[in-house]
């Protein structure tokens, strides 16, 4: 395939402010990716604080004087010292499994603080969560309701509980990420749900204190979510007719991030029309609940690989990467883009060719980005950028491969918060 002229890789550096060339390194806050990769091997994910903290203040500033409890979405990214960060700067969190709870009480965080989402809680699940006194259950059927109504009783307890509506809404996403349709597994439907709220109301172990809607994630406009609060509104108004008082709004999350030139509002503007609109229709006075997560974490974080081989060849020519699609399932699960970038800048003029970035793993689909035009050699690093969210939270073992470590830089200061997966973690639990 024919050489080109490189064009300059800073062109295009989704996470910018924190992410910065300096003396032709790439760098993250005050620290040389490259450096990082040298001290902690590859393949490595590193986050900026600055960064996940700068994403969250744009959400502090859109809520400001409102009583709303911003919840992270702990699915997004689950690492102990990111939880602990946020939970820290004020958030409560949005969990979907008895694991995700643990998670965040060993991180610190505040059990009252905690919603409970997904479509498939267990019994003892709902008894940990009882037991350590969680804010809300967010219940997705009327068999979830039932065995709540089951465990809250047997537990001696009554279980707080918004009922996630579905309001078939178009979030405009990717089908594996949209949540929000009539076709989705997720909620009750939005025509279902007053008699929903009915059926809550006469089970003895269950006490309303909300409504939930989450119509999918990296949504990038702002029309979905007005359409979503109109449609939940009109059912808040409904139910409460009905005599069933709702205390809290959960609005969800799902608001993207720039991985190829997105441009979704800023978490701030988009609060703004969401609160306009919330005051217009007589409902400004409410309590808010949302669940943010790849909007706090996603443009935070970078994978770290090195070169291992380079295969030109008559269709395509493919760099040969030591991280994976275990590493980084996005691209694999939903055809995702991340740029791509040296930790060093090519000199002027150097020889590029197109390449597709893939890693080791013996299947067809460990691609991490395709047609990218690279000036690279073996043994070069590259930064998998856009990578703080659903990718270590989503990490496998796959090929019998350990997991990535992972650092949090802070300035010009970095900690390893993960150490890498030896060996002999991957059977430790077996039995022969």
């Amino acid at each position: 395939m024919k050489p080109q002229t490189v064009d300059p890789p800073r062109a295009r550096l989704p996470g910018a402010p924190f992410l910065a060339w300096q003396g032709g390194e790439l760098q993250l806050e005050g620290v040389a990716l490259d450096q990082l990769a040298t001290t902690h091997g590859t393949p490595l994910f590193v986050y900026s604080r600055a960064a996940i903290l700068a994403a969250l203040a744009a959400y502090q500033r859109g809520l400001a004087g409102r009583d709303a409890l911003i919840c992270y979405a702990v699915k997004a990214n689950s690492s102990l010292a990111i939880l602990k960060l946020l939970g820290e700067a004020g958030c409560g969190f949005d969990i979907v499994s008895g694991g995700e709870l643990e998670r965040v009480l060993a991180a610190g965080g505040v059990a009252g603080k905690i919603v409970f989402s997904g479509i498939g809680k267990t019994p003892a699940e709902m008894r940990r969560a009882l037991e350590v006194g969680i804010r809300c259950f967010n219940v997705e059927s009327l068999a979830e309701l039932d065995q709540l109504d089951r465990v809250a009783r047997d537990c001696g307890r009554v279980a707080p509980i918004s009922i996630r509506v579905n309001p078939n809404v178009d979030a405009h996403t990717h089908p594996y990420i949209s949540t929000g349709l009539k076709g989705n597994k997720f909620g009750i439907a939005h025509d279902q749900a007053l008699q929903a709220y009915r059926h809550a109301r006469g089970l003895p172990g269950l006490r309303v204190t909300g409504i939930d809607c989450h119509i999918g994630s990296q949504i990038t406009e702002v029309g979905p979510y007005l359409e979503a609060m109109d449609r939940l509104l009109e059912l808040v108004e409904a139910i409460e007719a009905d005599g069933i008082p709702i205390h809290h709004i959960d609005f969800g999350g799902g608001l993207g991030i720039d991985y190829q030139g997105e441009s979704p509002p800023a978490a701030d503007a988009l609060w703004a029309a969401l609160l306009a609109r919330l005051d217009a229709r007589g409902h400004g006075q409410r309590a808010l609940v949302i669940e943010p997560g790849r909007s706090l974490v996603g443009n935070a974080g970078v994978c770290l690989t090195e070169v291992l081989y380079l295969k030109p060849g008559e269709q395509k020519n493919f760099c040969i990467v030591d991280a994976a699609m275990n590493d980084l399932p996005r691209p694999a699960l939903y055809q995702a883009w991340h740029a791509i970038v040296p930790l060093r800048e090519a000199a002027p003029q150097s020889a590029t060719l197109t390449w597709d970035v893939v890693g080791p793993v013996c299947e067809s689909g460990d691609w991490l980005g395709r047609d990218r035009a690279l000036a690279v050699r073996a043994g070069d690093r590259l930064a998998v950028l856009s990578a703080g969210a659903y990718c270590m939270s989503m990490a496998s073992n796959y090929n019998s491969r350990t997991r990535a470590a992972e650092v949090l830089v802070d300035g010009s200061q970095a900690r390893l918060i993960r150490r890498r997966e030896q060996l002999a973690d991957l059977w430790r639990d077996e039995l022969v």
